[in-house]
């Protein structure tokens, strides 16, 4: 089955690629795609398969029903793109000034496309169900996964796959990892009121300044010193607005901090001592904080066996496929994976000229041959799965 699969995907690469370069040129932002849930939506009209529109925010459920007695397996692509100007200078680059699909979601899109389109029309050759989710807002707390996973997208499935290309590993290789995959996240925005002065009666003031400086030293003593060494953990104060006048002492300053741990009892661990910080900030400067903490994605856990199976599947398709190590990006198909057994694999996707940029940069930029590697991937599961 692989292999007639296999013959199919190849005769309609170009189609994928030119479904990712139309998706490229018209970006939409998280919880604003309503442009692109249309063109997913018209994809599917006329073809032999049960679409189901606004599952959460937009949300696309596509079911595909064997007519025959057995498992079900969903597979999961997101179409939301970044506030990001594009920098590329690609003849297929953004139309839209400002948003730009710099993380792979059009190429998401776009192999699913073709790859739902050829599975139904292989479904007499499988059993069971397969759940397409085409899943907005990705890139923006609070996700679009758990809007769709509360509106009954998971009901009846037994695992979930998802895939991401990745822009810096080796393309047309396929990647996995057992147990934490990627990181959890959270953030936190810290208010820090003293009392202003002028810059030469420092005695007569209360410097937000100093207090808040001195927790952003102490933050990261909660990296080296509270975490276990093997423990994976950073915090990252992203935003310092201390601006004034040279000789004015700030009664007021505000940060902005960026959460990362590989497990949810990592995190907590560092939630729990940023709040212990900022109240020993008021305690040893006597200034008072207002902290405002958001625990956001959790870590990414790839179930064990169900990887290493998906794993083992892909080889013996033919594949390259290769272990890897955890990737520090959050991910919301984390909460997928909290619900159902799942695996989330990797597609490297080099490009072959020029510099290899990171994911939510504005020259990013992806080889398009993993678009053939990504359906042949997950294509080769579900069939294996539900054979």
């Amino acid at each position: 089955m692989a292999k007639s699969l296999f013959e199919v995907l190849e005769s309609k690469e170009a189609r994928m690629i030119e479904i990712r370069r139309y998706l490229h040129q018209h970006p939409e932002l998280s919880f604003h795609e309503e442009n692109t849930a249309k063109y997913i939506e018209d994809f599917y009209k006329d073809k032999d398969v049960k679409v189901t529109k606004n599952v959460g925010p937009r949300g696309i459920k596509v079911e595909i029903d064997s007519g025959r007695p057995g498992k079900t397996l969903a597979i999961r692509a997101d179409f939301d793109a970044l506030p990001i100007q594009e920098e590329t200078e690609l003849p297929f680059a953004s139309q839209v000034d400002g948003v730009m699909h710099a993380c792979g979601h059009d190429a998401h899109t776009a192999y699913m496309l073709v790859l739902v389109e050829t599975l139904i029309e292989m479904k007499d050759q499988f059993k069971g169900k397969i759940i397409v989710i085409h899943q907005p807002a990705e890139e923006v707390p609070p996700g679009g996964a758990q809007a769709m996973i509360k509106d009954g997208i998971l009901d009846g499935v037994d695992r979930v796959l998802g895939v991401h290309v990745m822009s810096q590993m080796d393309t047309a290789k396929v990647f996995y990892c057992p147990g934490f995959v990627q990181t959890g996240r959270a953030f936190f925005k810290l208010k820090v009121k003293g009392r202003g002065g002028h810059g030469s009666s420092p005695h007569t003031a209360n410097d937000a300044i100093v207090a808040a400086s001195a927790f952003v030293m102490d933050v990261q003593t909660i990296i080296s010193r509270r975490l276990n060494p093997f423990e994976t953990g950073v915090v990252t104060i992203g935003s310092f607005d201390g601006k004034g006048q040279f000789n004015v002492i700030k009664d007021v300053v505000e940060l902005e901090g960026d959460v990362r741990a590989l497990t949810d009892e990592t995190k907590a661990t560092i939630e729990k001592e940023i709040k212990r910080l900022s109240k020993g900030l008021e305690a040893t400067f006597g200034v008072t904080c207002e902290l405002d903490y958001h625990d956001d994605y959790p870590a990414l856990y790839n179930d064990p066996d169900f990887t290493h199976y998906v794993a083992e599947t892909i080889d013996q398709a033919g594949l390259d496929i290769q272990e890897a190590n955890p990737q520090p990006p959050s991910e919301d198909f984390a909460y997928y994976a909290k619900e159902k057994p799942s695996a989330f694999i990797y597609v490297g996707a080099k490009p072959e000229e020029g510099d290899a940029y990171p994911h939510h940069h504005p020259k990013f930029n992806i080889s398009e041959k993993a678009l053939l590697v990504a359906a042949k991937a997950v294509g080769s599961v579900v069939l294996d799965y539900l054979k």
